[in-house]
């Protein structure tokens, strides 16, 4: 027997025995009346604690249990202790539903939960920017009701999600959206979004290099084995030889270069970033791009080099060089006969400027944009036979990068163009000592690209 059926029975005995004692002193009649009143007493305030336990369960309220004493004790401080350990299970459960909406939040892709009539249950911020939705507007709406693309509700209806479907966004900017349905539990799926335009961008440009490779090698090759199959099959005189020969090596050379400018550019876009401990002797650097365009221009430009000297450059000497050279060999390249060159070099602890200004040909507005792409051309016929691979200011702007700097490009056809290097504070350095001692040079830069 448990205790509170005890302490029942021993207030019922105790009533029970002061009925006798009532009994034996005042007569058999008094003592059944007291008796009846203290059962009617005990009734009545166990009627009045069990309404009050009704009343709650009604409507309960945590803290709120009814005090009572006696064989309702108990009872009521089992309920208390119910109630605390289901408010801690609460709350434990409320915080890890905020963590795990908190977590959904954070996921850069789109999350949709849905029932089994495809209403949605909760979407995240993600599912928001990618189709739109609203949780506290959309809440139990179909999803296909709110995207309405045929591809997506296709997918949808069929109930086959063993694959992804690409969709193109129809906000924040036409995103190209990779979509999947998981489901899960009782007939309840995962809607799953992730952005992709990226990825697509990527795989473009791959697709575009690897046809532009293909396309600026093939004509020298078909050059060089159209000549290679003549020089073998017919019997030329010596001197037709030796010109099909020059043809062949002119040919061979300016496939080397587009190999050499490939791997430049690869090596700029897998290397670590250049030190800032590493000088670039910027006096020397422009001494060499000065005499490289003067011997590229051959007497056929008026070439000037207007530098203030005093500071240098943190960083990778040979890539630097290759961007300078890059940019001086583009303007003699692209400036007519007669014309001038100006290199232009500014430099304080704000911040460079290295300047390439030409009296060229000029580029139209809606090219510039697109300028440093591999291979892109203004005038692909021009290119050719300026000697350029296409490469040059795509390694420019990688170089540059690599120092946290950026090229400015204005240019007004018929009149000319300017190039525009800007370098950050962080990569001035105050310019070392110089000494004329010739081993104290800077090694040469590489060839123009």
């Amino acid at each position: 027997m448990n205790s509170p059926l005890l302490r029942a029975a021993a207030t019922l005995a105790t009533v029970a025995a002061v009925a006798l004692v009532a009994g034996a002193g005042f007569g058999a009649a008094t003592g059944w009346a007291v008796l009846a009143l203290g059962a009617l007493a005990l009734l009545a305030y166990h009627l009045i604690k069990l309404a009050a336990l009704i009343r709650w369960l009604r409507q309960p309220r945590a803290g709120a249990l009814p005090d009572a004493r006696g064989v309702w004790d108990e009872a009521f401080a089992l309920l208390h202790r119910f109630e605390r350990t289901a408010a801690k299970e609460a709350a434990r459960l409320s915080r890890a539903l905020t963590r795990w909406r908190q977590a959904g939040e954070a996921l850069p892709d789109g999350v949709v939960i849905l029932d089994a009539q495809n209403r949605i249950e909760w979407c995240n911020e993600g599912a928001g920017r990618h189709f739109g939705l609203n949780l506290g507007a959309d809440l139990g709406r179909p999803v296909i009701n709110l995207v309405r693309q045929p591809g997506f509700v296709a997918y949808v209806e069929a109930e086959d999600y063993t694959h992804t479907i690409q969709l193109r966004s129809e906000h924040g900017g036409g995103l190209t959206l990779s979509v999947q349905v998981i489901p899960y539990g009782e007939s309840q799926k995962l809607l799953l979004s992730r952005d992709v335009t990226r990825f697509e961008k990527v795989e473009t440009t791959r697709r575009d290099f690897v046809a532009n490779v293909s396309h600026e090698l093939r004509t020298p090759l078909t050059v060089l084995a159209g000549f290679l199959e003549t020089v073998r099959e017919l019997k030329l005189d010596p001197q037709r030889t030796r010109d099909y020969m020059n043809l062949m090596a002119e040919q061979a050379r300016r496939m080397q270069r587009i190999v050499d400018d490939l791997l430049a550019l690869s090596a700029l876009e897998s290397s670590p970033e250049p030190s800032l401990e590493a000088r670039v002797n910027v006096q020397g650097l422009l001494a060499r791009v000065m005499a490289d365009t003067e011997a590229l221009s051959a007497g056929r430009h008026r070439v000037t080099l207007d530098a203030f000297e005093g500071f240098d450059i943190a960083g990778a000497e040979s890539e630097i060089a290759s961007a300078f050279g890059n940019l001086a060999s583009n303007a003699v390249r692209y400036t007519p006969e007669g014309g001038t060159v100006n290199l232009v070099w500014r430099a304080s602890r704000e911040g460079a400027e290295f300047t390439v200004e030409d009296t060229g040909v000029g580029i139209e507005p809606h090219h510039i944009a697109r300028l440093t792409e591999r291979f892109y051309r203004v005038d692909r016929g021009r290119s050719r036979e300026t000697g350029g691979t296409g490469l040059g200011l795509a390694i420019v702007k990688h170089a540059l990068m690599r120092h946290q700097a950026t090229l400015e490009i204005q240019s007004e056809p018929g009149k000319g163009s300017r190039f525009i290097a800007r370098f950050p504070a962080r990569r001035m350095l105050p310019a070392a000592t110089r000494t004329q001692d010739a081993a104290t040079a800077s090694p040469a830069a590489p060839g123009f690209s």
